[in-house]
């Protein structure tokens, strides 16, 4: 699953290695993003790998329900009338970034119309 915060980008997934487990991998292409996520909501979590030779530099392991509760946390959080407002507000980057993610989703609208 990809995910979109205000604290950043996620690709959250379940490797062979975690099924035994029952733990997921979140994956991050800023190291920030990470570090934001752990801090702010998944302090029970493996330490911050670098490397890997994928396209996500940065990934770290936690058991599956922790990562339910800090899904939960993240909606429980909301408190902004306009995700791409509260974005920008925390990171101009990640808003430009967002945005133009949000443009190219447009494509799968299936009524005709360009979105709002």
């Amino acid at each position: 699953m990809w995910i979109q915060t205000t604290i950043g980008f996620f690709s959250i997934v379940q490797k062979p290695e975690d099924v035994e487990r029952d733990t997921l991998t979140i994956r991050a292409r800023s190291r920030d993003h990470l570090e934001a996520l752990k801090i702010s909501y998944l302090l029970e979590s493996s330490s911050i790998q670098a490397g890997g030779g994928t396209d996500y530099p940065y990934r770290l392991v936690a058991p599956r329900y922790a990562v339910e509760d800090a899904m939960t946390m993240i909606v429980a959080a909301i408190d902004y009338r306009n995700f791409k407002d509260a974005v920008a507000d925390e990171d101009p980057l990640a808003a430009s970034v967002y945005g133009k993610v949000h443009a190219a989703l447009q494509a799968l609208t299936d009524d005709g119309s360009k979105g709002r």
